[in-house]
C-alpha cells in the first residue's frame, strides 16, 4: 500500500480543472492501492478561501478529502525544522517546504503535486515527487 501525500494543487485540479484532468486526478486519489496522508497546512491552504468566497461545492470536496485521509502529520516541531532544511538546501518556497516536511514526518512514500517537473519542489531527493498532470501528447509532424 502506497502512502501518498497530496499537494494543494492536486485538490484544486479536481474542483477547478477541466473534466479530463479532474477524472485523472480523482483516479490518483481513489486508487485502491493508496492511503492518503495530509496536514493542517494543506487544508489551511485551500479550505478557508473557498469558504470565504462561498464556493460551497469546492469547500465540500476539501472536507470530503480530509475524511479520506488516514494519516495526519502532527509533529509540528519536526515539520518546522525539516521545512527550514528543505527550503535552505533545495530552494523550496515556504508552503512547498512545509508540505514536503509534513510528508516526510509521516514517512509518506510519495508526494503528489500538480506542479510541472521544472518547479523547485522536484529538487528534493528526500521523497519521490510525482506529478498528477496528464502526460503531454506528442504532436507528430
Amino acid at each position: 500500500m502506497t502512502l501518498s501525500f497530496m499537494d494543494a494543487g492536486v485538490l484544486i485540479q479536481v474542483v477547478r480543472g477541466n473534466e479530463a484532468i479532474s477524472e485523472t486526478t480523482l483516479d490518483v486519489i481513489y486508487a485502491a492501492d493508496r492511503k492518503l496522508a495530509s496536514s493542517f497546512y494543506l487544508l489551511l491552504e485551500v479550505l478557508p478561501k473557498a469558504q470565504y468566497n462561498q464556493r460551497n461545492k469546492e469547500s465540500q470536496f476539501y472536507q470530503f478529502f480530509s475524511e479520506l485521509v488516514t494519516v495526519w502529520a502532527t509533529d509540528w516541531e519536526v515539520i518546522h525544522k525539516e521545512a527550514e532544511r528543505q527550503s535552505r538546501l533545495y530552494g523550496l518556497g515556504a508552503m512547498d517546504a512545509l508540505h514536503i516536511a509534513a510528508a516526510l514526518s509521516v514517512r509518506a512514500d510519495e508526494f503528489v503535486t500538480a506542479e510541472r517537473a521544472d518547479r523547485s519542489i522536484f529538487r528534493t531527493p528526500d521523497i519521490r515527487v510525482v506529478s498528477s498532470r496528464p502526460k503531454p501528447v506528442p504532436i507528430l509532424p
